[in-house]
């Protein structure tokens, strides 16, 4: 069983996303935050991450710079909803820092699990943009 490290400091949207990728047959090892998941991370290396861009303390960008000097090879996807900025610029950034997929909130879940398996199982496309705006 794959374990996913997800990274989201809304709890409500953590907890729907981690029932979805566990009804979706993953392991799920929640974080709140990007120091929250580098810890994790380090206790217990996962098989592919999903992180919230705009965090408090340790935002996605760094977290995703920390992964990917801990692991190079990690499969990151980031998903953003915006900020002080588009979404899509902060997705655009997060590729630049390494994640495989990028995700515009609002998205469905199911197409954030159809994302993984394919990334997971090694057929899918990287750098792509999932969801609608």
């Amino acid at each position: 069983m794959s374990r996913i490290l997800l990274v989201e400091d809304d709890h409500p949207l953590r907890r729907a996303l981690r029932i979805s990728l566990e009804k979706s047959g993953y392991e799920v090892v929640e974080a709140s935050g990007g120091r929250e998941a580098l810890a994790a991370f380090k206790r217990q290396p996962v098989d592919l991450v999903i992180t919230d861009i705009i965090m408090p303390e340790m935002e996605g960008l760094e977290t995703i710079h920390a992964l990917r000097k801990l692991s190079p090879y990690l499969l990151i996807v980031a998903m953003s909803g915006g900020g002080r900025s588009t979404p899509e610029e902060y997705l655009r950034l997060a590729q630049q820092f390494g994640a495989v997929k990028v995700f515009a909130k609002p998205f469905e879940p199911g197409a954030l699990c159809a994302a993984v398996a394919s990334l997971l199982s090694g057929t899918g496309a990287t750098a792509s943009s999932g969801g609608s705006g």
